[in-house]
């Protein structure tokens, strides 16, 4: 019995070493021989399908890993070995695009013994399943039905009810940016500002040259009381169509906004290659520092007229002021 099981793992080794090097009919005799010699070594059997699978055999994987099982259970071979046969059997099943039954025998080899790489191919097939669900949903037709009773409800002032169907619509149709835009709306209605500049971004990375994502988060940015964001967001509406009046009236009005608040100011004068130029001075930056703690030193580098003209171009865009 010991001389059999030894040859058994002989026959399995040149079967292995065939495999390796996809001689696979060869592996499958070596395989067969060692079963024969001990007919309890499932892991013959596991390797044996491993075999069928690269064949392309996977009915003859299934059914060979499932033999494995039974004959494991019946000999109360090592869980980790059983959990083995199961997972090959998930794998026959996942290249076969059978999700269900793949996520079926991950979990069973799961329950036999948690192996990280198992564990690793439930979530993957749990994500293929998520997508596979996702694109069964999509329908455009549904998707238009949708946006309309969202846009019946957005004029009748309800905000929420349109939003759960302007939502429904997205299911049903993932890719029109035009119904981004109109749950955008009804979010700045409610004044949920974060998720409705999620919706115009999404708008605009589905379609750049639709003007209204543009225009839609320069409202938002606006509201948010972000002018600078706002003035390139209505910037990049006027790039598509320059004579738009409201990304002209928003721009402008974005600009004076700026211009009112001085952390905005001082932000477009860092942007000034010239304003850049001369913060970077390592002269200037001596000059700015002294004057900083003695006010009196102004005087003295305002003699200077090239240091003069300098400070004079930081005092316009309100990097420096002297009292």
């Amino acid at each position: 019995m010991a001389d059999a099981k030894a040859k058994a793992v002989q026959e399995k080794e040149k079967g292995n070493a065939a495999y390796k090097k996809k001689d696979f009919e060869v592996a499958l005799q070596h395989y067969d021989a060692a079963f024969k010699l001990d007919p309890t070594n499932i892991t013959v059997l596991t390797n044996k399908g491993a075999v069928f699978y690269e064949k392309g055999d996977l009915e003859e994987c299934i059914k060979t890993c499932e033999q494995a099982v039974e004959i494991g259970r019946e000999n109360r071979v090592d869980f980790k070995l059983i959990a083995k046969a199961l997972a090959r059997i998930g794998n026959a099943y996942l290249k076969k695009e059978d999700l269900d039954q793949a996520i079926l025998f991950y979990n069973k080899s799961l329950s036999e013994h948690r192996a990280p790489d198992v564990v690793k191919k439930v979530q993957e097939v749990q994500t293929k399943i998520k997508e596979k669900e996702r694109l069964a949903y999509i329908n455009p037709e549904l998707s238009l039905e949708e946006k309309e009773k969202g846009n019946a409800a957005f004029k009748g002032g309800n905000y929420p009810e349109a939003i759960q169907h302007y939502t429904e619509a997205i299911k049903r149709n993932p890719e029109d940016a035009k119904i981004y835009s109109n749950r955008a709306a009804c979010y700045t209605k409610l004044m949920e500002f974060a998720l409705a500049l999620k919706d115009s971004e999404d708008c605009i990375r589905l379609d750049p040259k639709f003007i209204k994502g543009f225009l839609r988060k320069g409202a938002i940015l606006t509201a948010m009381k972000e002018p600078s964001k706002a003035s390139y967001a209505y910037q990049k509406a006027l790039d598509l169509d320059p004579n738009n009046s409201e990304a002209l009236e928003g721009y402008r009005k974005s600009l004076m906004a700026e211009n009112d608040d001085p952390e905005a100011v001082k932000q477009r004068a860092m942007s000034n290659p010239e304003v850049q130029q001369i913060l970077s001075d390592p002269a200037m930056q001596i000059i700015l520092n002294q004057m900083s703690k003695d006010p009196k030193a102004a005087r003295e580098h305002l003699k200077n007229p090239e240091v003069a003209a300098k400070i004079q171009k930081l005092m316009e865009h309100g990097i420096v002021s002297l009292h």
